[in-house]
């Protein structure tokens, strides 16, 4: 997903790292809370760091570290051991630090003295601000160099900065204190077994930041915290809140719903609309394909995701051939960024179009959001936008105008590679040879018939069943090409792509999964590619990795090239769920929900492709996103596909017919969102209830029809 080559990758943000996320804002830090400008670390807001220094030091020493947690996406609490003021060892003070994050940041320090003596005590915040665009700090080069000035007065710091004619700045507060060339100091007494606490709160720069008035940090600090905690509480309360009998699957399930509660930004030309920014650190941005895929995962339980994302994109869909940002008219966008000021964005502009998967992507999840009821007129509006995509898709993806959606950049200085796997060698041959392009990625077939039929579904439900037929006949001839030219028989399995000679690139990859959840692959052929997948070389024990261990290119500890993603492994588990193949889709869901253990419930990115027999637990990638949008969705993915829950609201209907593993157990949900209405369901074994369900939607046990077979009982009809 990432928005750079997998050879530009930043340096790890150090071991323990903490991350906190609030919108487009994220913190990263040490253990102890410090932050230091030369690691990856820092507060940023719209793209730039604009905390680079964050440093407390009790009686001239930093905080030993004893512990972090993270109460909630955007609220950190680190514990750290105080030296003693005469040098002493075994200090009885220790430091608490609690920190919230919103456009800026808010923390308490609390000094407890453990003591039978009161301890005199000297604390000294470091305050700096390189105000870096994110590009920068990630590639590790800060190439601007800002002329600023700072302005002190007691309890309060400023640091303004300018460079060509952009001009940015913050405000830094802590009561009673000091200031000083670096930041603030404080002495104090803390008193035997007693405690004495500060405040301290920053904000940047903006115009409703008043530097003069002497704010109280009360009120500073609740305007910039309130609509983050508004927000998070606004979606907890509108979620469902799903209860399962085995406790470590139940916290995976609330982490996911907490952290895409945390991920979601606002669209700043609309702000009644939220969309999903792609993971922390570095993505916290809108992405064409993660933001789509990730709304896709979770639409049973947040369709207003889905709405966001598809209009935002819409609102940016490609007008004009831009070859410096790869706009092409009807592409949807890689991805956006909102305030980089360095050209080292993709293109050198805030929005890159260098991908091959989210136009197809767009249309399907347009058809998948009005299946779940989304508003008639929401629909109909995107509905050109859609059209315009499925242009695209004919009269630019297919460059040769033979039947499939290739890539290949358009000049230096984007992506090489525009699917998911998006690093420089994340396509290689058997012999670890790598893919020359253009390049046509088997998955991206898949999401193209999955579009046309996508599309072919709002059709039908408009009553338009001439276009539903003829886009039904173009997703039939693409899947029939598809099987002639991707499947390798020696083999057992589908290329990964075929190269710029029409070649088939042979190796064994993870995309294969994603046809079967599109549906694309044959039915003679779902046995092989569930057996290659599930194989010793493709499944770790953990999940499917991105490659087989008896590949050229294999590499547990790559990013593309035998890691495990679980979010690739969510769309396999559909793949096989749609398959029938339900005991290899509960193994897989099995082993990711116990991998999410060892992570405190929360999935990453990815983590390291080593066996299960090898290695006890499941190894971190350094540089992987936490959290990060379809990780953090997977969890809801697995459920949805396990209970073969889905709706099709224009019909009537709500189809369940659950498979969950048995060492789950039951599963009790309230407040699901169908048709406008909150529905509970109860499922325990094969056995559903279903109460709440809306006038108009009826219950039915079973799976949700195939519009190939509508259209076939129409036509005979």
């Amino acid at each position: 997903m990432a928005g750079w080559n997998a050879d530009n990758v930043a340096g790890t943000t150090g071991q323990g790292a903490v991350t906190l996320v609030a919108g487009s804002s994220f913190c990263i830090s040490l253990p102890n809370g410090d932050i230091f400008p030369h690691h990856p670390h820092g507060v940023f807001y719209r793209d730039t760091r604009i905390l680079s220094r964050w440093t407390l030091t009790v009686n001239g020493q930093p905080l030993e570290p004893l512990g972090a947690w993270t109460p909630s996406p955007f609220q950190g609490k680190y514990i750290g051991r105080a030296a003693r003021s005469d040098g002493g060892a075994d200090s009885p003070l220790t430091v608490e630090r609690k920190r919230e994050l919103g456009a800026g940041i808010l923390e308490d320090i609390t000094i407890h003295n453990y003591s039978l003596q009161p301890a005199a005590c000297e604390i000294a915040l470091a305050v700096e601000s390189d105000f870096a665009d994110l590009f920068e700090v990630k590639d590790g080069r800060i190439r601007r160099t800002w002329e600023q000035t700072r302005r002190s007065k007691a309890g309060s710091l400023t640091i303004e900065a300018d460079w060509q004619e952009t001009r940015k700045g913050i405000v830094v507060r802590m009561r009673d204190a000091s200031a000083t060339a670096e930041g603030f100091l404080r002495h104090m007494i803390v008193p035997p077994h007693g405690e004495w606490s500060v405040r301290v709160t920053l904000l940047p720069l903006t115009a409703e930041t008043d530097v003069d008035v002497g704010m109280p940090t009360q009120v500073l600090s609740a305007a910039m915290i309130s609509a983050q905690e508004q927000r998070q509480q606004a979606w907890e309360a509108r979620i469902p809140l799903p209860h399962i009998d085995d406790p470590s699957v139940e916290r995976s399930l609330l982490r996911s719903h907490d952290d895409i509660g945390a991920l979601r930004i606002v669209d700043p030309d609309h702000p009644e609309r939220m969309v999903v920014a792609a993971g922390a650190p570095w993505f916290m941005a809108l992405f064409g394909r993660d933001s789509l895929l990730s709304s896709f995962m979770v639409l049973p339980v947040d369709a207003t995701l889905a709405l966001g994302t598809l209009q935002t994109l819409a609102d940016r869909q490609g007008t004009k051939v831009n070859p410096v940002t790869e706009e092409q008219p009807g592409r949807i966008l890689h991805e956006v960024r909102l305030d980089v000021g360095t050209g080292m964005a993709l293109g050198g502009r805030s929005a890159y179009y260098g991908t091959a998967d989210a136009t197809p992507l767009f249309v399907t999840l347009l058809g998948e959001a009005s299946r779940w009821g989304l508003p008639a007129e929401d629909i109909a509006a995107l509905v050109p936008h859609a059209d315009r995509a499925l242009d695209w898709i004919r009269d630019y993806g297919d460059r040769d105008g033979d039947g499939f959606v290739e890539y290949q950049r358009l000049n230096d200085h984007g992506l090489i590679n525009q699917g998911w796997k998006d690093s420089w060698d994340g396509v290689n041959f058997a012999d670890g040879r790598i893919a020359e392009a253009p390049i046509a990625l088997c998955e991206v077939q898949g999401y193209v018939y999955s579009a046309y039929f996508a599309r072919a579904w709002i059709a039908y439900d408009a009553g338009d069943k001439a276009l539903a037929f003829d886009l039904r006949e173009r997703a039939l001839r693409l899947k029939k090409q598809f099987n002639e030219q991707f499947w390798l028989p020696d083999r057992g399995y589908y290329a990964i792509a075929l190269d710029g000679d029409k070649r088939p690139v042979d190796a064994c990859a993870s995309n294969m999964g994603h046809c079967l959840w599109s549906g694309i692959v044959d039915d003679d052929k779902a046995r092989q590619v569930v057996r290659r997948l599930m194989s010793p070389e493709m499944f770790s024990g953990w999940g499917v990795r991105t490659l087989a261990t008896d590949m050229g290119a294999y590499n547990p500890v790559s990013y593309h090239n035998g890691s495990v993603w679980p979010h690739d492994n969510a769309l396999i588990v559909a793949g096989l769920m749609r398959y029938g193949f339900v005991r290899e889709a509960q193994q897989l869901s099995i082993a990711l929900m116990e991998a999410a253990e060892y992570t405190d419930n929360r999935l990453p990115e990815l983590f390291c492709g080593f066996s299960r027999t090898d290695y006890p637990e499941p190894l971190p990638y350094p540089t992987a996103c936490s959290p990060q949008a379809w990780a953090s969705a997977t969890p809801v993915m697995l459920l949805r596909s396990l209970l073969r829950y889905e709706a099709n609201v224009p019909l009537g209907g709500l189809w369940i017919d659950p498979a969950l593993p048995p060492s789950w157990g039951n599963l009790h949900t309230v407040n699901l969102p169908v048709g406008g209405a909150s529905v509970t369901m109860d499922v325990s074994g094969s056995h559903v209830r279903v109460e709440g369900l809306p006038e108009g939607i009826a219950f039915h046990k079973g799976t949700r029809p195939l519009l190939v077979d509508l259209l076939e009982t129409d036509g005979r009809a």
